[in-house]
């Protein structure tokens, strides 16, 4: 089964401890920083919309992506409820082909640890730089090796609610650096007392700071800083996810 084909359903449930607005206002104060305001932006890995659709309803042309069609089905239920009407497109990031070039494209809740296999990060990126307009900005977070191995590492985790339940078991591979997430889920079914049960498997890669700088540069794009977490401090041994903030390089 695809990652999230199922969870899509009851992901905001289960996401909750994740504050959706201050991430969208850490973007907006990080664009005010940098002086630069984007008119469109894509927002890549965009799962339910959670990112998506606040930052339509603050006024900025936004385009959601992502590989799960239930995920998006989920976005587009929430974006109607809303009375916006904003493009989603189901497509890998690795080829994203899309009509359009933004200022700014963003790519967070680690969707980028889900590329495993060797050479799709940088791929990734060569995606992202033809969808930017000259001096776009690149926005991303990814969780830290250092998060996988200690914080994660082989743990069990369980969530109830009303209608769902999961449990997660956890293990990191350090020579081979994939997280495995196997999630387990129960799902009450509709007008029944009945839960439906469902495995899941997911798997994200721990990659190092230089190997991101790596594929940046590949593509020409400059990294102007990389923080920790969604804050604006430096980056520390025991950093849990790392936002980084490049711009495409102006052709000469």
């Amino acid at each position: 089964m695809e990652a999230y084909e199922c969870f899509a359903s009851v992901y905001d449930k289960f996401m909750d401890e994740i504050d959706y607005n201050e991430w969208v206002q850490y973007i907006q104060d990080l664009w005010k920083r940098l002086d630069k305001i984007p008119e469109s932006v894509i927002d890549l890995g965009c799962g339910t919309g959670n990112v998506t659709i606040p930052l339509t309803k603050a006024g900025f042309s936004v385009f959601g992506v992502d590989i799960s069609e239930e995920m998006l089905a989920e976005a587009q239920r929430k974006a109607f409820s809303e009375g916006l009407s904003i493009p989603f497109f189901c497509q890998d990031m690795v080829e994203m082909s899309l009509p359009y070039q933004v200022d700014c494209i963003l790519s967070l809740c680690d969707s980028l640890n889900y590329l495993t296999e060797e050479g799709e990060l940088s791929a990734a990126f060569s995606a992202v730089k033809r969808h930017l307009n000259p001096n776009g900005l690149f926005l991303f977070d990814m969780n830290t090796e250092y998060k996988f191995k200690e914080a994660l590492g082989e743990k069990t985790y369980a969530a109830m609610t009303e209608d769902a339940a999961y449990f997660w078991e956890n293990s990191f591979d350090e020579e081979e650096r994939i997280n495995e997430y196997y999630v387990s889920f129960f799902i009450r079914q509709k007008n029944k007392e009945t839960y439906e049960r469902v495995e899941e498997y997911h798997y994200e890669r721990a990659y190092s700071l230089e190997e991101v700088k790596k594929c940046l540069k590949e593509n020409d794009f400059e990294l102007l800083n990389v923080y920790d977490g969604y804050s604006f401090e430096r980056t520390k041994e025991d950093s849990q996810r790392y936002f980084f903030v490049a711009q495409l390089k102006e052709e000469k």
